[in-house]
């Protein structure tokens, strides 16, 4: 039986901060994935940029997605993990204690935005390609990477296709939960319209929560308000079922919590895997002059219908909020790191639209009419402001489409490039 891929697996030596090129470095890790068939020959390169932030890239297996088997028909794609993630000099809880001041570690997670990871790219696309350019797909964040890429070297590239991931351009980050929000409210007001029944469960959970202390598997109390982030998964396509077999198995026959929940509860809310998503998360729309201030945190004190007395209690999305740092073990490292970059005044701007809107490298991007998590509006806007960008516009998929398509996406995304659509 013939292998599936032909994977060769890169290490690169990396500068921690690129305006240093002679300071402390970092590993960075990529998979090379091939079509057994054809990984002799010279293909052109694919560079696959994985959401986030804080996302390894996809390990591939015989379930991998669609959109893989298609880009290998003609392509070499290379799996990045981003600085930070992965193999790539992982920045987990464990080494962020090891900071003996947490300025120190603030400055150091200062060089793990798009800027830093653009840059790892170009090195090591110079060193792959022989200096070619190559192609990348964004994922959700990759779409992000991806315009921040096109705003600092455009000449590294040949064609790039977004899913789900055109952020707005100038956009804050009080102005993106502005929009993010009401967007949260009203899928969880669907997900209560396709399961009735789970808003008086969640309704009785939260009260357990409320009036007892209820220790989760790794010693965390789970709080009301950490059961709330659990909405994070209701913008996925399969969000809502997801969700609904979480809380149709919550409570045993005496209406108290099983076990079977509070593991559940605890991976999916713990960020042992990802606590970069959780740290650098606001830093995404830190741009020039003036801090992002916990944003998500202000907007959702002025929504009265987010009240935890509220019923139905609403759920929360993607939000990050100071508390996490604090309740969350995985993130207590992190605490007076990511309070000090929520109030960091001198971010370098990620997006340079003059260059953008002079683009002439082919960009072809889908953008999902109901994400939960990027704006559809903002996507569009930026998309009107780009040179040779052509936009999809879709409610047939949620966020992750790109994966739960197949191959749909990324061929359609590839002939838009191209110019056969």
């Amino acid at each position: 039986m013939n292998p599936a891929y032909t994977t060769v697996d890169h290490v690169f030596t990396v500068p921690l901060d690129h305006t240093d090129p002679g300071g402390d470095t970092l590993q960075v890790f990529a998979r090379e994935i091939a079509d057994p068939s054809r990984s002799g020959e010279q293909l052109p390169w694919l560079l696959y940029l994985q959401g986030g932030p804080g996302g390894k890239s996809p390990r591939p297996s015989g379930k991998s997605p669609g959109w893989l088997a298609h880009a290998l028909k003609t392509h070499r794609v290379l799996l990045l993990d981003q600085r930070g993630t992965g193999r790539s000099t992982p920045l987990t809880a464990r080494v962020a204690a090891r900071f003996p001041d947490p300025k120190q570690l603030a400055a150091y997670l200062g060089h793990f935005r798009a800027d830093s990871i653009v840059a790892d790219a170009e090195l090591i696309r110079r060193e792959l390609s022989g200096g070619q350019p190559w192609e990348t797909l964004g994922q959700s964040y990759g779409g992000f990477l991806t315009l921040t890429y096109l705003s600092q070297a455009p000449e590294g590239l040949r064609a790039c296709y977004v899913a789900g991931g055109l952020p707005g351009l100038t956009a804050t980050a009080d102005e993106v939960y502005a929009r993010t929000f009401p967007r949260v409210r009203d899928r969880v007001r669907d997900f209560y319209a396709r399961y009735p029944d789970d808003a008086p469960r969640l309704r009785h959970i939260a009260d357990l929560l409320a009036s007892r202390d209820i220790r989760l598997p790794d010693g965390d109390r789970l709080t009301v308000r950490r059961l709330r982030t659990l909405g994070m998964t209701l913008g996925m396509g399969d969000g809502f079922e997801r969700l609904h077999w979480l809380f149709d198995e919550a409570l045993d026959g005496n209406g108290e919590l099983t076990d079977t929940f509070l593991y559940q509860a605890m991976a999916l809310t713990g960020f042992t895997d990802n606590p970069l998503y959780a740290v650098l998360q606001e830093t995404l729309y830190g741009q020039g002059a003036g801090s992002t201030g916990w944003a998500a945190a202000r907007t959702h004190a002025a929504l009265p219908e987010f009240a935890e007395d509220a019923d139905p209690l609403l759920l929360t999305g993607e939000m990050i909020y100071p508390w996490m740092f604090e309740d969350i073990r995985g993130l207590r490292p992190f605490v007076d790191a990511a309070d000090t970059l929520a109030r960091r005044t001198d971010w370098p701007p990620l997006y340079d639209p003059a260059r953008l809107a002079a683009n002439t490298v082919p960009l072809a991007a889908v953008v999902y009419h109901d994400d939960m998590y990027v704006d559809a509006g903002l996507s569009l806007d930026t998309a009107r402001t780009i040179g040779t960008a052509r936009t999809w516009v879709t409610n047939e998929w949620e966020h992750d489409g790109l994966a739960a398509s197949g191959d749909l996406i990324l061929t359609r995304l590839m002939d838009l490039a191209a110019g056969r659509v």
